[in-house]
């Protein structure tokens, strides 16, 4: 309990599948941790700030600290679906309990802890793509704008691409292999993919990108074009985050492992390995001591 008589910082990473928190002192020393439910900003003011105090409440009682650590804690939070200014004003308005919060989207955040707070591109590959650069403090943002209006690069796209080439195939448009024929006849039929796509989210599409790859691995001429792809359409953004000026790209997601060896060896040498993670990056906000609510670039 010594560490009660210094400063306390709280973490949130907020995503769509899950709200994570990390409590630190100041000598960034881990005190407690905690799990909860979907955090995105698009499901509702409300509904996101009952989830991030749900868990941060969690996170005090795992770590044997009472609430009224709450009232001298600096905050940072990095949220999911932030797009506007005043996605993050809606949060901090609720945010009183708290001595200072700074809240930012959670790529601005994922940046930070990316490169501890420095100069620095992302690539998210994971179920969404997004692209983002920290310079000298400001974030820009590239991409992200949803699955429907510009889904690449990203497990979602990969699973769409890859259903949309069983069907060509099924209709003699393109070459038919095994790959194609298998994933038809995971769903049935044509007319059950159809069926299934009307209701399925981003997330079900992307939880076909393992299956491309099993086949892109054994040598399937037609999963090998769909990673190909999938690599190229990194590549671009990639491309476009170095063009901005910063001085490396992390990949983060579930996907970064298996496409960076698939981008141009050109890029190998402007590729670094995360310092620390999204939620280092919100701890960042939270140890920069003021309360205030950034908007989707991070300015």
């Amino acid at each position: 309990m010594s560490a009660l008589n210094g400063q306390i910082y709280i973490g949130v990473d907020g995503g769509g599948t899950q709200c994570r928190v990390r409590i630190q002192d100041a000598g960034n020393r881990i005190l407690a941790e905690a799990t909860g439910g979907a955090a995105n900003v698009r499901l509702g003011q409300d509904f996101v700030w009952n989830t991030i105090r749900a868990t941060i409440d969690a996170a005090l009682e795992a770590g044997g600290l009472p609430q009224a650590v709450l009232e001298t804690a600096s905050a940072g939070f990095g949220l999911a679906g932030v797009l506007r200014p005043e996605d993050c004003a809606a949060i901090a308005a609720r945010g009183g309990a708290f001595a200072s919060l700074k809240i930012s989207s959670d790529a601005h955040a994922a940046c930070l802890g990316a490169f501890g707070g420095g100069d620095g591109g992302i690539q998210i590959i994971g179920t969404g793509n997004s692209s983002y650069a920290v310079i000298g403090g400001a974030g820009i943002p590239r991409g992200g704008w949803g699955f429907v209006l510009a889904e690449r690069a990203s497990g979602a796209a990969l699973g769409r691409d890859a259903l949309l080439a069983a069907l060509q195939a099924h209709d003699g448009f393109a070459f038919e292999t095994p790959f194609t024929r298998a994933l038809i006849a995971r769903f049935g039929t044509p007319v059950d993919i159809v069926d299934w796509s009307e209701e399925a989210a981003p997330r079900d599409f992307a939880a076909l990108a393992p299956m491309v790859f099993e086949f892109a691995d054994a040598g399937d001429a037609v999963a090998l074009s769909l990673t190909g792809r999938l690599a190229f359409d990194c590549a671009l953004y990639v491309d476009g985050l170095i063009a901005l000026g910063v001085p490396a790209v992390c990949l983060l997601g579930g996907l970064a492992p298996r496409v960076r060896p698939l981008l141009p060896a050109r890029l190998a040498p402007r590729i670094a390995e995360p310092k620390g993670d999204p939620l280092d990056g919100a701890l960042f906000l939270a140890r920069q001591g003021r309360t205030e609510a950034l908007e989707r670039a991070g300015s």
